[in-house]
């Protein structure tokens, strides 16, 4: 007689039944292809192993020792082109969202009223974001606005949250380059997701937090009170100055019209920049708005004579913004993937054997015993260091996360290098504050402490501790689940980043009482499940007998098979399907047979 199992847990199928289960797939004439069963002892979060099949250096010839050293070079100057062309199509992407949502920006954030529900001013932070796809641009217009003293403070500090939100939009869309491949897309998409985890777990306890105290806008008044600042600290520009030339060419925009539009003082509705100076610089020529971070030309000034028409591609154009815009992001989407496939493939071809060791030695290293938690912290400035030079989070949240996914850098090791970039895109946004005009210099770097301390908060919160490291689980978490259903990862993306955010803003346009009452059951019905949940897998006994499992919940509430299901027959694909083993799972625990021989 068979052993029965320890503590009345079901026993997992054997491969005996596995087995049977083949044959009865076999036996009925189905069409399933012969799925393959992972290995359970397998970590699928483990770094790969990429083995190099070639000969040693030793083994070669001189002719062959040469041509291995061209092939390095050219594969070296094809990843580093790559990743240049890669920062170039990110900042068209930017130019491109400007273009479209740059007038809807200005407009939502014309709305003070509205700003001043703190709910309001979240959703508005991540929505103008992910429009404008530069938390610059958005941090811009909330810094010109509060200097115009047209919003306040206190009001822009839910902004400021919301565009920090906002920012990881891009990393979650870099992720979705890697979908072909399930092991990589997994490494990924956590990578991507636990800065967004990171973000949002931190608005929910700051929010309320800053709505009932102002503790973010308290620190900043203090610390301004204590600091001896000195204007006109100029911050470094070593992107833009390799970036701009190519850039610039294809279109260049004047910001200012965005906070014109906000501040009420735009004169001209497009935002293509049709006159520079003769040096080549940009100027002020399309409307009287000042920009936020540096002094405006007026437009009918003397040095007049001194400005050229803009040699970019659509200068002088007779196309709208729109149309500009959309023809902007359908060529930076095309190089953006395009980019992202090579630094993927070039990675996975240079980073083989003991060059991939190396390097997986050197990133993920840590510290002798006793001084092993050193290593995360120094992750974290080394992250905001390199932030700080490439003066763009997106473009090093961008690069960590092809990294991920081939492999050369671990969550645990990302999840500090990310935390660190939100460090270092501050840094930055306080220096480029410091250096605007005297009358908007307080207000500037008072908003620019604000976003410093959420991000500062936020590392206290969810890294001091490790136990409060809850973003890296959650992240690995969302990584299986899209790794199976790989249209898990859009629907995150549409939820977290569009439709979520847009709910909240209608419900706080209908009042403070209904947005309490809705959004307080939701969320409380969210914690409950969460506690039921955590409660089955670890302490079923504390529950009553109907809660120790959803079974008795319709499928499709308890169950993405459904839904699964309903998006294959909708929109077929080969890449977003699920595991090879999933068939033959479902089929092993949905049979009536098979259940009845398991205890459940």
């Amino acid at each position: 007689m068979p052993n029965s199992p320890i503590g009345g847990q079901a026993p997992h199928p054997t491969l005996d039944t596995v087995d049977l289960v083949d044959l009865s797939l076999r036996n009925a004439g189905n069409t399933y292809p012969a799925p393959v069963l992972e290995e359970r002892d397998t970590d699928p979060w483990a770094l790969p192993q990429l083995k190099d099949t070639g000969q040693s250096w030793k083994e070669l010839s001189v002719a062959s020792r040469l041509r291995r050293v061209v092939i390095s070079l050219l594969q070296a100057c094809g990843l580093l082109g790559s990743l240049y062309f890669f920062i170039c199509s990110l900042d068209t992407l930017s130019s491109a969202f400007q273009l479209l949502g740059s007038k809807v920006a200005g407009d939502i954030f014309k709305d003070n009223v509205v700003l001043s529900n703190p709910v309001a001013g979240l959703v508005i932070g991540v929505l103008v974001t992910v429009l404008v796809q530069s938390s610059s641009t958005s941090s811009s217009i909330v810094v010109s606005m509060v200097a115009s003293q047209l919003l306040t403070v206190q009001a822009s500090v839910p902004v400021i949250m919301g565009v920090n939100v906002g920012t990881s939009i891009t990393s979650t869309l870099v992720s979705m380059a890697q979908s072909g491949e399930r092991n990589e897309f997994r490494r990924a998409f956590s990578g991507s997701a636990v800065h967004g985890i990171f973000n949002w777990l931190t608005v929910l306890i700051l929010l309320p937090l800053e709505s009932m105290a102002a503790v973010l806008e308290w620190l900043s008044e203090l610390a301004l009170g204590t600091a001896g600042l000195q204007p006109r600290v100029q911050a470094p520009d070593i992107l833009k100055v390799l970036t701009q030339p190519l850039t610039h060419l294809i279109v260049q925009l004047d910001t200012g019209v965005i906070v014109g539009s906000a501040t009420g003082k735009a004169t001209n509705s497009s935002i293509i920049k049709q006159w520079c100076s003769a040096g080549g610089q940009m100027t002020q020529g399309n409307s009287s708005g000042c920009g936020a971070f540096g002094p405006c030309a007026e437009r009918n000034s003397s040095a007049a004579a001194d400005r050229l028409r803009c040699g970019h591609l659509f200068a002088g154009t007779a196309l709208t913004d729109a149309a500009v815009g959309c023809i902007l992001l359908a060529g930076s989407l095309l190089v953006l993937c395009t980019c992202l496939v090579l630094v993927v493939k070039l990675l996975n071809s240079v980073l083989r054997g003991r060059v991939a060791q190396a390097v997986r030695t050197v990133v993920n290293a840590d510290f002798p015993f006793p001084f092993g938690w050193l290593s995360g912290y120094l992750a974290i400035l080394v992250g905001a260091g390199l932030t700080f030079v490439l003066q763009s989070s997106s473009v090093f949240t961008a690069a960590i996360v092809p990294l991920m996914g081939v492999g050369v850098i671990s969550l645990d090791r990302a999840y500090p290098l990310l935390l660190g970039s939100n460090i270092g895109t501050t840094t930055t946004a306080l220096l480029a504050a410091l250096a605007s005009p005297a009358d908007m210099m307080l207000s500037a770097v008072q908003v620019a402490l604000i976003h410093f301390f959420f991000n500062l908060a936020g590392i206290l919160l969810w890294y001091l501790v490790p136990a409060m490291r809850l973003p890296i689980p959650l992240a690995k978490h969302f990584g299986d689940l899209t790794a199976r259903y790989r249209w898990v990862a859009v629907a995150y993306l549409l939820l977290s980043f569009l439709l979520l955010p847009l709910a909240a803003f209608g419900l706080s346009l209908a009042g403070s009482t209904v947005l309490a009452s809705v959004g307080g059951s939701l969320v409380g019905l969210v914690l409950l499940v969460v506690l039921i949940n955590v409660l089955q897998r670890h302490r079923q006994a504390w529950l009553p007998h109907r809660l120790r499992s959803w079974a008795w919940l319709p499928l499709w509430l308890h169950s993405l098979e459904p839904w699964d299901r309903l998006v294959m027959r909708c929109c077929p694909c080969r890449a977003c399907s699920p595991a090879e083993a999933t068939d033959k799972d479902a089929h092993c625990y949905e049979n009536p047979e098979v259940l009845a021989s398991q205890q459940l």
